[in-house]
């Protein structure tokens, strides 16, 4: 008489149960009801700079004050540092030939200088294929070995392709780590299926924050012709002199060119939102720099060949001294794009660095 109360009581917890392990409906395009609930709690890592472009640290979670779409939010501020999980995406194409032993030797760099002891890293290379030569692991010997073994490929650069199986990696990663895309080739895509505009939602949705190191002029200036020199035929004292100057041999003015251009998040925001709206050329012109731009990630570029390990040494830098901010949007229901701005109030914070935004796809439910 006392099984069968027990055995009622079990049947009904299991049909109770049952609801909640039934998966929803798929939408008629596949993907929106994943997009809805994807968009729950947006980080946004912040890095403050003084007005000598030094890191501020030391801010308490008060000082920190973040805008979406025009309305304050309720954020959590860790400053504690969060364990990283990060996928090496390298180029391993014929034109990346001549710097891949310069990349070869940088695997011992990553756990020491970006990862930390609690960090993992995956490492993908990419021509016209997309090898992932090492699953994520946190031994750094298994690291280097797979950067190390790094050969150069076919004249194809799918590098939009290989994000795409970076972040397919990245996606399954537990949400309390910072997922990180370090990219190391040039700036252009040749032959990828995967679309950029899709690619960089996808990152905007995983919390995933890119880094590329820019190899584009170092190749330039290693396989380019060698410039043969010519003689001036005109003598230094045609060249003009600035106003007052006499014209003297030690005082013919020299000309030089070229400047860096720089950018920050409020003027990257109409081209994110040009992005949006699928204007694909955008993509064609410099994909590397709508991803870095459009997750609040760094750019690097270099022009000798110890630059590269300078640059690692400089994306560490920049994640060691990064605040995590994280939040759940109270107006999520608001589809389209939503732009991000984070106020710091401290005198010493003169320059903020912050991803510009996400996109937030309508609700059909």
């Amino acid at each position: 008489m006392l099984r069968s109360p027990i055995l009622i009581l079990l049947a009904s917890l299991a049909l109770a149960q049952e609801p909640a392990q039934t998966p929803p409906p798929a939408s008629e395009e596949g993907s929106v009801l994943h997009i809805t609930t994807e968009v729950q709690n947006v980080l946004a890592p912040v890095l403050v700079y003084d007005r000598d472009g030094n890191f501020v640290n030391g801010l308490q979670p008060s000082q920190f004050h973040l805008i979406d779409n025009g309305k304050e939010q309720n954020i959590r501020v860790d400053v504690a540092y969060q364990p990283i999980s990060m996928v090496i995406l390298v180029q391993a194409n014929a034109a990346v030939e001549k710097m891949l032993p310069a990349i070869n030797k940088i695997g011992n760099m990553i756990e020491p200088l970006i990862l930390g002891s609690q960090g993992e890293a995956a490492v993908i290379a990419f021509d016209h294929r997309i090898r992932t030569l090492q699953e994520f692991t946190s031994d750094p010997d298994k690291i280097t070995q797979a950067v190390r073994k790094i050969q150069p490929g076919s004249s194809a650069s799918h590098m939009v392709d290989g994000a795409e199986q970076a972040i397919l990696l990245l996606r399954h990663r537990p949400p309390n780590r910072r997922r990180i895309i370090l990219y190391i080739g040039e700036t252009r895509d040749v032959g990828s299926e995967a679309r950029g505009r899709e690619t960089l939602t996808n990152m905007a949705l995983n919390n995933i924050v890119f880094y590329a190191v820019d190899m584009s002029r170092i190749i330039e200036k290693l396989t380019a012709p060698r410039e043969i020199p010519r003689q001036d035929p005109l003598p230094p004292a045609m060249y003009p002199l600035p106003s007052g100057v006499p014209a003297t041999p030690n005082t013919v003015m020299q000309t030089s060119a070229g400047a860096e251009a720089t950018g920050n998040a409020a003027e990257f925001v109409p081209l994110l939102l040009e992005i949006y709206r699928d204007a694909k050329a955008i993509f064609k012109r410099n994909p590397v720099e709508v991803f870095t731009g459009g997750t609040g990630g760094t750019e690097f570029s270099f022009y000798r060949r110890n630059g590269l390990e300078d640059a690692i040494q400089r994306i560490g830098e920049q994640l060691h001294s990064e605040y995590l901010l994280s939040y759940n949007p109270n107006n999520k229901l608001e589809a389209g794009f939503h732009q991000i701005a984070v106020y710091v109030s401290s005198p010493a914070a003169k320059r903020i660095q912050v991803r510009p935004g996400y996109w937030r796809a309508p609700d059909n439910r």
